[in-house]
């Protein structure tokens, strides 16, 4: 088992449970699934820029990304329906908690001039999105095999009502914000 699963399990829920005054196991907020998403404006002109991005997203996950394609045609980016300009992966269950250690414990610590992230980047549901400049930071990717330095998003999707038990949730995890 994951040492986070296992550190949410023993010491976050009855944590949480606590702190929210709750009386099931079962209302304590969790962690649904982990999703990087990485949006691709220049592979509409350079087809290659889009599998790099592919290539990319499988070493940080271990798991291959989907291709997203445009919802509608706009004119002023000159984009048409049905082109490919991004790609996504969607973690569940041990991908997503080794995921989450890793983030965590070695990849935000490696940022340049680090003072944690921020804690307003909540969606309102309990959900946290987290903007990344660049795909380096990740200990997986070579340096020297990457075309263009990619920013990415990565969103946290949790089971919480509120963004304050995200909050909660996310900090006894273990995710570092900053104070304001």
């Amino acid at each position: 088992m994951n040492r986070m699963k296992e550190q949410y399990q023993k010491e976050v829920v009855p944590s949480l449970m606590k702190a929210l005054d709750l009386r099931n196991v079962m209302q304590a907020p969790r962690i649904e699934k982990v999703v990087l998403n990485i949006g691709l404006g220049e592979a509409m002109d350079d087809p290659k820029a889009l599998e790099a991005a592919v290539r990319d997203l499988t070493t940080i996950t271990g798991q291959r990304p989907i291709v997203t394609k445009a919802r509608k045609s706009i004119a002023n980016f000159k984009l048409r329906e049905g082109r490919e300009i991004g790609a996504k992966v969607t973690l569940r269950g041990e991908r997503m908690w080794a995921f989450l250690d890793r983030l965590m414990n070695v990849v935000l610590p490696r940022v340049r001039d680090f003072r944690g992230i921020s804690p307003n980047a909540f969606d309102g549901r309990g959900n946290y999105t987290l903007g990344l400049r660049e795909q380096l930071i990740f200990p997986e990717i070579d340096y020297d095999e990457i075309d263009k330095v990619r920013g990415m998003e990565v969103t946290i999707v949790t089971t919480a009502q509120t963004d304050e038990q995200a909050r909660a949730l996310l900090q006894m995890l273990g995710m570092p914000f900053r104070k304001e």
